[in-house]
């Protein structure tokens, strides 16, 4: 029994990233591609829990495990999340995520010393450093590029995290958790709280830097989605053109992130109003769900990350749950919806019943 959530999980999330292949086949859209990878990251690692509880634990199946759920899988996702969104100005934000993603991840290392980290929390932070404030330019010019910068960071990590996992040594016992016999990531778990902590720190600390910022680009990046396309009540204004003052675009900037949250609940009445009747954009209740099951993801890869691990497999499978059906409402993901790589369809050519509005 103890295989058979994250079994389950497995195969949502696999049969998802078939489905967002298939329609990047189609559609070319930059954005499926990423999330099918990310989705496939997704269902890797939770291929591996399922495999481990009803077999065990082994070396291969640990490194696999923690390179596709612990480094890979949030980071992907997120990134999917801004190619979704390369014609808008969320690249300030995914550029402070990417710059506290650093901050963050040296600051794990200054707090809990981890053994054989080196020089690699210091390499993360400036690596972190340059690709948020290149992507935050980037936005400011108002070039649709910020994107490839983030694909290329998230990229050389990957690329990074791939080689950690296959080279370094992994002792046992493997980190998991004895009340709940789940694997934990234990970057801040208290003594005692795992069994095993098995990794040197040049791997673990890529978990916050790809975790942090890709888990709330996902997040965040589907809540600002869906104010893009829902109608809207400007409770607070605020303009971040370019071609203002220095002074006045600071001052916008800033007030932004509190306007933007002001606005999006001052307009969910009206884009309930439009939901009952048939008008609203298919972007919003779609992200709407991406977002909750971001949030829900973030949630238990936290607690794990503080060896508790008991939600784990249950937020995990609302997750995939959630963003599934996020996917699916979505019209820009799946215009219509039929078994992979076939003709067989579901559902026929949907279109959208509202406008954006900006």
């Amino acid at each position: 029994m103890a295989a058979l959530l994250p079994a389950l999980t497995s195969l949502l999330a696999l049969v998802m990233a078939l489905a967002l292949l298939d329609q990047w086949r189609e559609r070319r859209q930059p954005f499926q591609l990423v999330w099918a990878i990310g989705m496939a990251f997704f269902g890797t690692a939770s291929g591996c829990e399922a495999i481990a509880a009803a077999a065990g634990w082994n070396e291969a199946l640990y490194r696999t495990w923690y390179l596709a759920g612990a480094v890979l899988t949030a980071g992907w996702l997120g990134l999917g999340t801004a190619l979704l969104l390369a014609r808008t100005r969320f690249g300030y934000t995914f550029g402070v995520l990417v710059i506290l993603a650093g901050l963050i991840t040296i600051g794990t290392q200054a707090r809990f010393r981890y053994p054989d980290a080196g020089s690699a929390p210091i390499i993360y932070l400036i690596g972190a450093g340059l690709f948020g404030l290149a992507i935050a330019v980037e936005t400011y010019f108002q070039n649709e590029r910020w994107p490839i910068i983030a694909a290329l960071g998230v990229g050389i990590v990957s690329l990074v995290g791939l080689f950690l996992a296959l080279t370094v040594p992994v002792a046992q016992p493997f980190s998991l958790d004895p009340s709940t016999g789940q694997p934990s990531a234990d970057l801040f778990a208290a003594d005692g709280a795992v069994v095993g902590s098995n990794l040197p720190g040049s791997l673990r600390l890529l978990t916050p830097l790809l975790n942090f910022s890709g888990g709330l680009a996902l997040a965040l990046g589907a809540l600002f989605s869906a104010y893009v396309f829902m109608p809207k009540r400007r409770v607070l204004p605020y303009s971040l053109d370019p071609n203002q003052k220095g002074d006045n675009f600071l001052f916008n900037l800033l007030i932004s992130p509190f306007a933007i949250a002001v606005n999006f609940f001052a307009s969910l009445p009206g884009a309930l109003r439009d939901l009952v009747r048939g008008r609203l954009h298919s972007r919003v209740p779609a992200t709407l769900l991406i977002a909750a099951g971001g949030f829900v993801a973030s949630a238990g890869d936290t607690l794990n990350r503080f060896g508790v691990t008991g939600p784990f497999a249950v937020a995990k499978f609302l997750a995939v749950v959630l963003l599934l059906a996020g996917f699916l409402v979505s019209i820009e993901a799946f215009r219509e919806i039929r078994i992979p790589f076939t003709a067989v369809r579901l559902a026929g050519v949907r279109r959208e019943a509202g406008r954006e509005t900006t």
